[in-house]
């Protein structure tokens, strides 16, 4: 893929979790909008399908394959072009895993405790009275380690995701500091692409479209199976004749999804006229059909030839890795796996890393109160904190800030104060020292 612009290609990451079977939910809040930003100019997009994750989710495999077959063929039928964008399987990139447990060997386990989905089943355990680990796999608390190396691999700029993925780029940044600070500057830190302005669309009950509801309309479900699922979309009793509210109808938020603006309007004052129901579900069958039509037939055409789309995988994962491979032989020089004939001067480097160490100073002040502040190798003050009534407190926060770096300090919020002129990088930089040194 080629660029008009002399500036470099911003490179945008996006995985697929191989659970499931993609709905219209998915379609609008993911798929559709993806595959338009995949044909920007200045971007390089990299897609893929993210099978290792899915086996934290799910232990049967015939359903892993399925879904991956599913998942593949119905981004490639709403338009993704695998000759423009780099479209793989995370599991046959074996640099992807290798990666992991590089970094690995850098994240501080208090980083790792801190996980959503890790937290979540730990309070639902202790909320049962239960073990706080039990049924928690090494492969959910590690989770954030390989969405990491997912990132990282491929020095993503920019990875899109909704609010609650956050942490998740935040551990990722975290982690490309710790390794670049004690084996040089290898690795991006990417940034997260907040999409604010995701659709989020109802499902048959009103409630989210999630296949945890079991309230999913297939994205390429057959023609009358779409007609019927249409038509079981709850509806309030007003009858035909009735204005009807569009605030909160499933259905007008559907259709709006799916709809131009003046169709959507057209749909609005139908509601204030009394439409019927049956009628404005035969609206929304034959809108949706209208762009969901020409797709289903080269979904079907795909998923009748699987070896199609094997075929187009691999020659995804032969341009990922070509990227992959020479970058992970870089990566494994700069840690020291090595061939034995290669020499480097890291003895210095390593004597460097130590003795220029950054610093927490703890002290109590006139109003009695105790206070901390984080100080780099050169003595300039980089963070203050405000002031505690126990210096347990301190040691506490302290701590979590040695363990967790820049996730921690995101999270204290109006604990601390950066000094002025330290630019944020600068500070999670310093940060990550500790857990460096603690590995």
């Amino acid at each position: 893929m080629t660029s008009t612009s002399s500036a470099p290609l911003q490179r945008f990451l996006t995985g697929i979790t191989t659970t499931g079977t993609p709905h219209l939910g998915n379609f609008v809040g993911s798929i559709r909008p993806s595959v338009a930003a995949s044909r920007l100019p200045g971007v390089q997009s990299f897609y893929f399908l993210a099978d290792y994750h899915a086996l934290i989710k799910c232990g049967d495999p015939a359903r892993i394959q399925r879904s991956t077959l599913e998942i593949a063929a119905s981004w490639l039928a709403a338009g993704l072009d695998p000759e423009r964008v780099m479209f793989y399987r995370q599991s046959d990139i074996p640099e992807i895993t290798e990666l992991t447990w590089l970094l690995t060997c850098v994240t501080g386990k208090g980083v790792l405790n801190r996980a959503h989905a890790y937290k979540a089943s730990v309070d639902k355990n202790e909320a049962a009275g239960n073990d706080p680990d039990a049924d928690v796999t090494a492969g959910l608390f590690m989770y954030p380690v390989l969405m990491g190396a997912d990132i990282l691999m491929f020095k993503a700029h920019k990875v899109p995701v909704g609010r609650d993925q956050i942490q998740h780029i935040e551990m990722a940044r975290d982690m490309a500091q710790r390794f670049n600070h004690l084996y040089g500057d290898h690795l991006v830190l990417p940034e997260a692409a907040i999409e604010e302005s995701v659709a989020l669309l109802p499902g048959l009950d009103g409630r989210k479209m999630s296949k945890s509801y079991d309230n999913t309309i297939p994205l390429f479900t057959p023609r009358d199976q779409l007609r019927k699922l249409i038509a079981g979309i709850v509806t309030d009793s007003r009858a035909p004749g009735e204005a009807k509210d569009t605030e909160g109808s499933a259905l007008f938020q559907i259709y709006q999804a799916f709809a131009k603006e003046s169709e959507t309007a057209a749909l609005r004052q139908a509601y204030a006229d009394g439409i019927g129901w049956g009628d404005a579900k035969q609206m929304l069958f034959e809108r949706i059909d209208q762009e969901v039509a020409p797709m289903r037939e080269r979904y079907q055409d795909l998923i009748a030839h699987p070896q199609e789309i094997e075929k187009l995988l691999q020659a995804g994962a032969a341009k990922a890795r070509a990227v992959a491979a020479p970058f992970m032989g870089e990566l494994r020089r700069a840690v020291g796996l090595r061939n034995l004939g290669f020499s480097a001067p890291v003895a210095a480097k390593s004597k460097a890393i130590k003795t220029a160490a950054p610093a927490f100073k703890q002290y109590r002040e006139k109003d009695g109160r105790f206070y901390f502040k984080l100080l780099d190798a050169e003595g300039r003050l980089l963070l203050r904190s405000r002031g505690f009534e126990d210096p347990k407190e301190v040691a506490l926060v302290i701590s979590s800030l040695q363990q967790g770096g820049a996730v921690a300090l995101t999270a204290m919020g109006n604990m601390l104060e950066t000094a002025p002129g330290i630019a944020q990088d600068e500070l999670a930089t310093a940060l990550a020292f500790f857990g460096i040194s603690q590995a």
